[in-house]
């Protein structure tokens, strides 16, 4: 269930406010464009900015957009247990499939720390967990062997979003839990860690290119790895220009020039650099047929 191309869903700001309209307008062209899973409030949908009101509103609009259709796996970390516990009984009760739950960030606990966080959460919080291992963001790596034995004694933890960037740390939880749900949390990462029994990704680029990151996924699955790697090939270059800036601001730039959703960002994100809007132009442009008319005719 939890596997596939799933997107790490922007949240769409209109003056400061969440663009509710917008969100549901994302969910439905997700799902039309062959998305299967949505991610709302993680580190692509801005979550550290969101009061506590509008994390639960977001998930609770997403999932009645998806409408079950496809699973909706709620962003739901926090740095504390007690937070995390009630964010995940809310998606619960709005009808969320999964939470996807973050290493606390900021007071960077021990892997002991870490795993009796993650007990805690997965033995009073009502959802199966995927874990979100991203210590660019967190400050603390969490372990290979940290992931197994919270997945030897904890039912409800069956899978990981893996985002250190280290294919030695996938291919270690991998070879010690051959069934447990890997997903790449680095686009650039997704083809080689589903080449080692990764089952899919949580996607960035996959909120301008969702048929594109579906089928590259699909094509790794079953084995056509020629057809998976032209695709990865295609799309690398505008992966990095995606990440020229801290996400979510590229993404949300380039989905403010395909008219997909505001650009608006909240503080302390700001606007990007004039050198990296043109770099991101370039990359846009090259993938072909990206920019709308709009915005090309502005550029020339």
């Amino acid at each position: 269930m939890f596997e596939g191309s799933m997107v790490a869903l922007v949240t769409p700001f209109k003056n400061g406010e969440l663009d509710e309209k917008k969100i549901v307008e994302l969910v439905d062209w997700h799902v039309s464009e062959g998305t299967q899973g949505i991610v709302p409030c993680g580190t692509t949908g801005e979550s550290p900015t969101l009061s506590y009101k509008e994390h639960g509103r977001v998930i609770e609009i997403v999932v009645k957009a998806a409408r079950k259709r496809i699973p909706v796996l709620a962003g739901t970390g926090s740095n504390s247990t007690t937070e995390a516990i009630e964010l995940t009984h809310h998606a619960k009760e709005v009808g969320a499939d999964a939470a996807l739950m973050i290493c606390p960030y900021y007071n960077k606990p021990t892997q002991k720390g870490l795993i009796e966080h993650y007990r805690a959460v997965a033995r009073e919080a009502p959802l199966p967990i995927i874990l979100y291992n991203i210590p660019g963001r967190t400050g603390v790596n969490m372990l290979p062997q940290t992931v197994v034995e919270l997945a030897r004694s904890e039912p409800k933890v069956v899978g990981i979003k893996e985002a250190s960037g280290s294919m030695d740390q996938a291919t270690e939880i991998l070879a010690a839990l051959p069934s447990f749900i890997v997903l790449s949390g680095d686009d650039s990462l997704t083809l080689p860690l589903m080449a080692i029994g990764a089952k899919g990704v949580v996607s960035v680029v996959a909120n301008i290119l969702p048929k594109d990151t579906a089928a590259l996924v699909a094509a790794a699955k079953s084995g056509d790895w020629d057809r998976a790697r032209e695709i990865h090939f295609k799309m690398f270059p505008l992966i990095k220009a995606l990440f020229l800036e801290t996400n979510p601001i590229p993404i949300k730039t380039a989905m403010g020039w395909l008219e997909r959703c505001s650009p608006e960002v909240r503080l302390p994100l700001s606007s990007m650099d004039a050198l990296n809007v043109k770099k991101l132009e370039a990359a846009l442009r090259a993938y072909g047929g990206l920019l709308s008319p709009a915005r090309e005719r502005a550029v020339c």
